[in-house]
């Protein structure tokens, strides 16, 4: 008798058997939130990308603006921009 084995994908494939379900859920969520594109602050355009630890730039515009590590609006910084904007 033969066991098949199941292949691992995404971006927690290289981490195997290793680290748990919950750590590998967890870190494959961050990674795939990181590399998606976002939409820009300034044209509306899905053309955001990271460039570096917080800071991200659209490739459409050129708008280069800072955020989280992984996302370009955080949740806190969302509420500020909430409690800040004048109506």
């Amino acid at each position: 008798m033969s066991l098949k084995r199941r292949k691992e994908k995404g971006p927690i494939g290289g981490l195997g058997v290793r680290y748990g379900v919950r750590a590998k859920k967890r870190y494959s969520e961050v990674l795939i939130e990181k590399s998606r594109r976002h939409s820009c602050p300034q044209c509306s355009s899905n053309s955001v990308r990271r460039e570096s630890v917080g800071i991200w730039i659209c490739r459409k515009c050129g708008f280069k603006f800072s955020g989280g590590a992984y996302t370009p609006v955080t949740k806190i910084g969302d509420t500020a921009e909430r409690s800040t904007r004048t109506e």
